[in-house]
């Protein structure tokens, strides 16, 4: 795919001197293509998604972000970071700031962007993901389903061109966790390239171009929803997938 966005060339990483985390990664991401990374605990998953962000750190291979290769060159970091979003499965918001605050801090700080314009830009990112009235509230005023939607509006007002999402259900009570998704089936459909790593599998089908099941940091399988779910091919997804989806 000449029109990567994103780009692992046998990308590896161990966590100490034995722990293999990623083996041989080769993946291309198209640009505004969705991709749902499912998996075991512990299969690599979440590290994968870390690399793209330089929140980890691979120590072979190539990954190139936005025709960017990721190495130690922290302006590289700094410069892809902008273009990257990430939702993770704690809200990380800052308890202490409203919502609107939490919203300006990045873009004020980091984009230099004038207050007037940072809380123009957050009450538009706000009301997209169906939370504005909520923007004068502190964090822990609201229930997590909205905290996560805080969150994911953080995210968006730095205007990306990639999200990650990293289990950001998993912390959620059930009747919450579907106004989450709901928020990232909407945001799907906007044309911003989209990794998410979830069990989720209803999410996958309805949104996903293309369903990655990781296991042992292993890229094991990879195919469209349709064909991942009703025709898997190996013995560790179908295994997975029973698990998962109780049949």
């Amino acid at each position: 795919m000449t029109d990567s966005i994103i780009s692992f060339q046998k990308v590896n990483k161990w966590y100490g001197n034995s722990f293999h985390v990623l083996r041989d990664i080769d993946l291309e991401v198209a640009r505004g293509e969705r991709i749902v990374i499912c998996g075991p605990s512990g299969s690599g998953k979440s590290t994968l998604i870390r690399c793209i962000n330089r929140l980890e750190e691979h120590q072979e291979g190539v990954l190139r972000v936005d025709g960017v290769e990721l190495s130690d060159d922290v302006r590289a970091i700094e410069a892809i970071r902008k273009q990257v979003g990430m939702v993770f499965q704690q809200f990380n918001l800052f308890p202490h700031l409203t919502v609107l605050e939490n919203l300006t801090l990045a873009p004020m700080w980091v984009g230099k962007m004038p207050r007037a314009e940072a809380e123009d830009r957050a009450m538009q990112q706000l009301k997209r993901v169906r939370i504005a009235e909520q923007a004068l509230k502190y964090p822990l005023q609201l229930s997590g389903g909205q905290q996560q939607r805080v969150a994911i509006a953080r995210a968006l007002c730095l205007t990306p061109k990639i999200m990650l999402f990293d289990e950001p259900t998993s912390a959620l009570d059930p009747e919450m966790i579907k106004e989450v998704l709901d928020v990232m089936i909407e945001l799907a459909g906007q044309g911003i390239t989209m990794l998410c790593v979830t069990h989720e599998m209803g999410f996958a089908k309805a949104v996903a171009d293309r369903v990655i099941f990781m296991d042992q940091g292993q890229i094991v399988e990879q195919n469209s929803p349709h064909q991942f779910f009703d025709n898997p091919q190996s013995e560790r997804t179908k295994d997975f997938l029973s698990k998962i989806l109780g049949h």
